[in-house]
């Protein structure tokens, strides 16, 4: 006879399945879709690119978010099915991929479950993260290179849409900075947990042998508006500064002043573009970022907040959010959280969703308080 009850894990899971698709209102979702599939069927939606790109864009998020929610859906129905067939079989094979089904759901409703505390203004927005290396030398920006790479393979892991906006490459080892695009639903509120100072300390690869090394490398996360446009930034505003790209290798932007530095005199913001193949496009990508930035200083100062949404972020010493251990004990660690994983190996490759989790419920926790 086989001994195997999973009733009490699959009603939990129901249970928790249930209070999400409250959340996430699946029938208001299917309606967006439908009156967004209108307006993407229209024969002349392309004679606005703009409005067009904004609309497919759209469509494609909700559809996204309806999917993750009718695939749990199914595979808790399949559950339902594989659980009463090994039953029936009496086949431990059966119970065990069943078991494992279990698992994955818990994983994946996880997650879910963590998507639906993601409700401020711009949490559904796609997400821009910049990167920069701050004191440590070498070890600085070789580990502002190690972050980007760990964020980019966590958005591959997820299937997200990345693009590189603007590298600039340290004489030495790594990167100065970097700013990329992660076009995904949820984006924002996910990635915006990962602003603030990250701390690395290890035996340096730069200096003396066997010299622990502490570095600093700061992410800012903002969200990528599409009523950015709203701000007016006058010429006089600005400065335009014109480069050759720069990077590794003879890539074929380098050949051309097509790299764009913006900055803004009244506020210092600065924003570097040179991803893109010519100077118009860096431009406007660019000028996107910033009147993204300067909304969200314009309403925060409006509503009369103390900091900016980005923060204020030193990369020094005493205000680290988390540090990654690279000799003895082996550790990354968030310090607001107390969220810890003993192996940074898999998190430097991208399995960062136990840490990011750990962060919003955090975050959703302080603001219920606040």
């Amino acid at each position: 006879m086989l001994d195997f009850d999973p009733s009490a894990d699959i009603q939990a899971l129901r249970s928790t399945f249930a209070d999400i698709q409250a959340v996430v209102d699946v029938e208001g979702l299917r309606a967006e879709i439908a009156r967004l599939s209108e307006e993407a069927g229209a024969p002349d939606l392309w004679d606005d690119v703009e409005k067009a790109q904004k609309v497919t864009s759209a469509l494609s998020h909700r559809q996204a978010d309806l999917k993750r929610v009718t695939d749990v859906e199914q595979r808790l129905d399949d559950l339902d099915v594989l659980v009463e067939l090994a039953h029936e079989m009496d086949d431990e094979d059966t119970a065990d991929e069943a078991r494992k089904e279990i698992a994955e759901l818990q994983d994946v409703i996880g997650q879910l479950e963590v998507q639906t505390l993601l409700d401020g203004e711009y949490d559904d927005r796609p997400a821009v993260v910049t990167i920069r290396s701050g004191a440590g030398g070498d070890d600085a920006t070789d580990f502002a290179e190690m972050l980007l790479r760990m964020y980019l393979r966590w958005a591959e892991r997820h299937k997200y849409a990345v693009k590189v906006m603007d590298t600039s490459y340290a004489e030495g080892a790594g990167i100065k900075s970097a700013t990329f695009e992660v076009d995904a639903p949820y984006a924002y509120g996910t990635l915006s947990v990962e602003a603030g100072t990250h701390r690395l300390a290890r035996i340096s690869p730069f200096g003396g042998a066997d010299k622990r090394q502490t570095s600093f490398a700061a992410v800012e996360v903002i969200p990528a508006l599409e009523e950015a446009v709203e701000v007016e930034v006058p010429e006089s505003d600005i400065r335009v500064d014109v480069f050759r790209s720069s990077g590794p290798g003879g890539q074929s932007v380098n050949t051309t002043d097509s790299a764009v530095r913006i900055t803004h005199l009244p506020t210092g913001l600065v924003v570097s573009m040179q991803n893109e193949k010519s100077q118009i496009q860096n431009r406007a990508a660019a000028m996107r970022v910033l009147q993204t930035r300067l909304l969200l200083l314009k309403r925060e100062e409006e509503a009369a907040k103390k900091k900016e949404l980005a923060g204020t972020i030193t990369a020094s010493w005493g205000d680290q959010m988390r540090s990654y251990f690279l000799y003895g004990q082996q550790l990354v660690k968030d310090l607001r959280t107390g969220y810890e994983v003993g192996n940074p190996a898999v998190v430097f490759d991208g399995d960062l969703d136990g840490l990011i989790a750990a962060g919003i419920r955090w975050r959703k926790r302080k603001d219920d308080d606040d």
